[in-house]
């Protein structure tokens, strides 16, 4: 790596996004997103810390391993009582408007988010700010990402696995915009250099940032062959956008242990 890069290893996922005492994030991308979200929490929780996980968008209804606690309401003085009486008590809380389809769930708006932030005594409040419908890579839909005006730290991450795949719909989220974000012709196949290009272009996966969040990047799945050789080539092409102010790319693996392999700071 450029000599200007300090290296770490880190186990813990507060530490290599480099969690202050009160937090909110939120996350973009493809190939992790929801894993990332609930794992982080667990950890947060079990330091005793009190969060609130929910999307601006859609995910999956979490297990009972994810969140202990869901409430699901569609009034909002509703959602407002349930966090200002019960979130000290069960110490992590998921939020959402309604169901959808029985699997799904329907997030909060991103104003609401910010009056929940405002208003209670939250530490970290982690919000899934974009769909990616289980591919491993993606380029934001018009609308997306939806990220809070509060947002302290934008976390973008890619699936490793990405990388060799044919750019299509079969395997990318949004293939046609991938491919204009990034120059790679439609059935070719995804390369680092597209990989980072998602996370630097003004509109990938940073589309939208509050001007005062930090940004990082989480390159999950380097546990598959090769996973860390591509990870850093990313990481070299992120490092040569000077005007990009990511200051952090984490390796991850976020299904195995430890969840973090590295951390490179820009």
């Amino acid at each position: 790596m450029n000599n200007e890069q300090q290296v770490g290893m880190k186990g813990s996922l507060s530490e290599a996004l480099g969690l202050r005492a009160r937090e909110m994030i939120s996350l973009t991308g493809a190939g992790g997103k929801t894993t990332l979200m609930f794992r982080l929490a667990r950890e947060l929780s079990l330091k005793g810390k009190k969060v609130i996980t929910t999307t601006t968008t859609k995910i999956l209804k979490p297990s009972r391993d994810e969140s202990l606690h869901l409430f699901v309401s569609g009034d909002e003085t509703r959602m407002r009582d349930f966090v200002d009486h019960h979130l000290g008590t069960y110490g992590h809380i998921t939020l959402a408007k309604e169901e959808v389809g029985g699997e799904k769930l329907r997030g909060i708006s991103p104003e609401l988010a910010d009056s929940l932030w405002n208003l209670y005594d939250i530490d970290v409040l982690i919000i899934e700010a974009d769909g990616a419908s289980g591919r491993p890579v993606k380029a934001p839909r018009e609308e997306e990402p939806v990220i809070p005006s509060n947002t302290t730290l934008v976390a973008a991450v890619l699936g490793m696995d990405g990388v060799g795949k044919e750019l299509n719909d079969q395997n990318v989220f949004q293939a046609n915009r991938v491919s204009k974000l990034t120059g790679i012709p439609e059935d070719e196949k995804m390369t680092e250099e597209g990989m980072a290009l998602l996370m630097t272009h003004p509109e990938g996966l940073f589309k939208g940032a509050p001007n005062s969040s930090r940004l990082a990047v989480f390159l999950n799945k380097v546990d598959i062959p090769d996973g860390v050789a591509k990870a850093k080539k990313i990481t070299r092409n992120i490092f040569e956008k000077k005007d990009v102010k990511i200051e952090r790319v984490i390796l991850g693996q976020l299904k195995t242990e430890p969840p973090v392999v590295e951390v490179i700071f820009l």
